[in-house]
């Protein structure tokens, strides 16, 4: 009997030792000034519809950078700053595009154009021509026939209604299921050497057609938007890289007019498009891009930190509201709450804007890289252009004196929806951390830790160095469905709701990381 006592005593004194301290004050005084004095859909209103989309590397973009920082200082945040890395490459920007059918019958066309792609340099009309081509052969057995000509270069693709909600929340089931942990698949070698090849295929093809389509004097090229319903995909086209070819006006075109253009060609209809595309470079030079950073002081373990982020860019022909001006508004918005609330964390708390995000995560991993370890570049040159995903495996990282003074860092870049829990990437350590930690967020929503890996956010940036890298689950809203990398992407698919618990959420986790004895626990290193 002595024996099972001391075994039930044992086991009550580690289970108080690992018990989380929690300053319940502290976090109501953070509840208070989230909830009662917020200022988060004023930032979002001021980036979306003051300033609007964000390439990396436009003036809006560049713009939306000082805004930020001067922003961050104003709310008085210490050492708002911006911090340069590249070369990133050309500036762009679109201001219209106008697209009209004028035989066999005048009709308007919903198209927009792809970043660091030219204009027309005023109106231009010709005849639509269907050439789908996937290699240099497919494209040399035109030549000498394709000038004047407006290129339909996707094929069609049958129209199905929608069959699953437009807008949606987690419910209690989905949120469950969350919380089983599922085995990651083994990493695939040989598949990962086939999409590396078949990436460089592409890349070289692609410089092959923009320089191609130029020289046989092609007006412009039109793709199939990759959703239905009216909505407008569109991401980048062309090159943003000083030296390599543009290409001509590419032009992204929704569904039902697509097929509509390619029904009449079948039919052998001779069928002509007016153009008139007002976009340009801003730059013919490989330019530096820029991330935006500010901080509230720590106490008494100033010198180590805790960072939360969100990714500044956007693509251009939204307003870049749910990916990711809501990120960026509830990372501001959780600084400024922290610093309002007069809260003193004993570890220094920095935000990180990043730019170049949709371009691969760039902003944030320059930062890491800059700052905590660098990745090793592969040896192969024509490997270095390859997503990290697809490289070998870059690791060790050569870490920096700054690696071992970072506890976390925090991501919000899944939509604008309400945070329901976190994603623990597989630290097993600091997932049982945050199931404390949440107790007192469950009458807000948050009631999920999953031990899962997610990805494609940056996140990952620091994950892969070492650092405790955390994105958050989140109500997805219409953000699969409407909005992601869309025109659709503007301030009215928005909860002003959700962002202020966001924010309180963030602020609260991010406190309660910079007040811990020890840093957040860190997951084994291959």
């Amino acid at each position: 009997m002595r024996f099972v006592l001391t075994l039930v005593f044992l086991s009550f004194s580690a289970a108080t030792a690992a018990a989380e301290p929690i300053d319940y004050a502290a976090l109501a005084k953070i509840r208070q000034e989230g909830f009662s004095n917020s200022k988060v859909m004023e930032t979002v209103t001021a980036l979306t519809e003051k300033i609007g989309p964000r390439l990396s590397n436009s003036p809006q973009m560049s713009a939306a950078n000082a805004w930020t920082r001067d922003q961050l200082a104003a709310w008085g945040l210490s050492n708002a700053r911006l911090e340069s890395f590249g070369p990133f490459g050309r500036g762009w920007q679109y201001q219209s595009a106008s697209v009209n059918m004028t035989a066999p019958r005048a009709f308007t066309l919903s198209a927009l154009p792809k970043a660091w792609t030219p204009g027309t340099a005023g109106p231009v009309e010709g005849e639509a021509m269907l050439l789908v081509a996937k290699t240099r052969e497919d494209l040399e057995k035109h030549k000498g026939q394709l000038k004047g000509k407006i290129l339909f270069i996707s094929d069609a693709r049958e129209y199905k209604p929608a069959d699953k909600p437009d807008f949606t929340r987690y419910d209690e089931d989905k949120l469950k299921e969350l919380q089983t942990f599922t085995i990651p698949a083994p990493a695939d070698v040989k598949k990962r050497a086939a999409d590396a090849e078949a990436f460089l295929k592409q890349r070289e093809f692609s410089t092959f057609s923009n320089r191609f389509m130029a020289e046989e004097g092609v007006l412009a090229t039109v793709s199939l938007s990759s959703w239905d319903n009216g909505i407008l995909r569109v991401m980048g086209g062309g090159s943003r890289k000083a030296g390599e070819p543009v290409g001509v006006p590419a032009l992204v075109m929704i569904t039902e007019h697509y097929n509509q253009i390619l029904r009449l060609l079948e039919k052998k209809e001779t069928v002509r498009l007016a153009l008139d595309v007002r976009a340009q470079f801003t730059s013919d030079d490989d330019r530096m891009a820029n991330n935006t950073l500010a901080e509230l002081p720590g106490n008494s373990l100033k010198n180590e930190v805790v960072m939360i982020g969100a990714h500044l860019d956007s693509w251009h022909t939204g307003t870049g509201a749910a990916d990711n001006a809501a990120g960026v508004a509830v990372m501001m918005e959780a600084m400024r709450i922290l610093k309002a609330s007069g809260l003193k964390p004993r570890r220094t708390i920095r935000i990180g804007l990043w730019s170049g995000e949709e371009q691969g995560l760039l902003g944030s991993a320059a930062y890491v890289g800059q700052h905590f370890a660098e990745l090793p570049a592969p040896t192969d040159p024509k490997l270095k252009d390859l997503p990290r995903s697809l490289q070998e495996n870059p690791l060790p990282p050569v870490y920096k004196a700054d690696h071992k003074r970072i506890s976390a860092y925090y991501n919000y870049d899944n939509g604008g929806g309400r945070i329901r829990g976190i994603y623990a990437q597989e630290n097993l350590a600091a997932a049982e951390i945050f199931k404390q930690w949440i107790v007192p967020m469950a009458d807000l929503g948050v009631t999920t830790v999953t031990n899962r890996n997610t990805g494609s956010t940056d996140h990952i940036s620091f994950d892969r160095v070492g650092i405790p890298g955390f994105q958050f689950v989140q109500d997805n809203l219409d953000y699969f469905t409407h909005v992601h990398h869309t025109h659709l992407d503007g301030l009215d698919h928005l909860q002003a709701e959700d962002l202020r618990q966001s924010a309180v959420v963030v602020a609260t986790l991010a406190y309660l990381t910079a007040m811990r004895d020890a840093p957040l626990p860190r997951k084994a290193q291959p």
